[in-house]
């Protein structure tokens, strides 16, 4: 058997099944959400490693609107077509704190989330993103958390997630904090991936570049 990879789309996100691997691939004012129609999934795409809003603290989210709701509607549609467990806001280049993750058997839509405490017991494991391409490391996370969020009636949500799911909440839940995986790994394996943060930062810059010339 191959080793897992956990690969978030994050973004954050494309969960593949393929030759014995495991891959997860887990700015925006709040009036702009009333322009967000069901066409806004066709022109989602995945911000990369060097984009400002992937580094941004997201902002929490005022009032769950029906354009918010259509929102995270469409970013599940999304993160299956990508075949993934995970989404957060920031990789579709929206900085306010909302994700969404399929993980445990269960959808969740996750607005203004927290984690209220983290259990005793960490777990390593290989992760990517998918606005980090070409690019794993091992991670350590809690494998349990208490979590806190609104879901998208407005209600409040409280759980206790373990080991998966527990994962999948820890890591999209960075992202609104402007925290990639890379960010959680020692600085000596972070200098092993450091030419390909630049390579993919420089990239970043150049589409940027080629768009403003546009």
């Amino acid at each position: 058997m191959g080793k897992a990879i956990l690969f978030f789309p994050c973004h954050t996100g494309a969960h593949v099944r393929e030759h014995g691997f495991l891959l997860f691939g887990f700015f925006c004012k709040p009036h702009i959400f009333m322009y967000f129609t069901t066409q806004y999934y066709s022109s989602m795409r995945i911000y990369i490693y060097g984009e400002k809003v992937l580094a941004d603290t997201a902002q929490p989210v005022g009032v769950i609107t029906s354009e918010l709701c259509s929102l995270l509607n469409e970013m599940v549609l999304f993160m299956r077509d990508k075949h993934g467990v995970g989404l957060a806001s920031p990789q579709i280049g929206v900085s306010q704190r909302f994700f969404v993750m399929d993980a445990g058997g269960k959808v969740r839509k996750v607005i203004n989330p927290e984690i209220l405490s983290f259990g005793n017991s960490t777990a390593e494991m290989e992760e990517g993103c998918l606005s980090l391409p070409g690019i794993s490391m091992r991670v350590r996370r809690s494998k349990r958390i208490a979590v806190r969020y609104q879901n998208e009636t407005g209600e409040t949500v409280r759980e206790e997630l373990k080991d998966y799911p527990a994962r999948v909440f820890q890591h999209e839940f960075d992202h609104l904090n402007g925290i990639l995986f890379v960010d959680r790994i020692a600085q000596i394996a972070r200098r092993m991936v450091i030419r390909d943060l630049e390579r993919l930062a420089k990239k970043t810059e150049e589409v940027k570049y080629e768009a403003a010339r546009l």
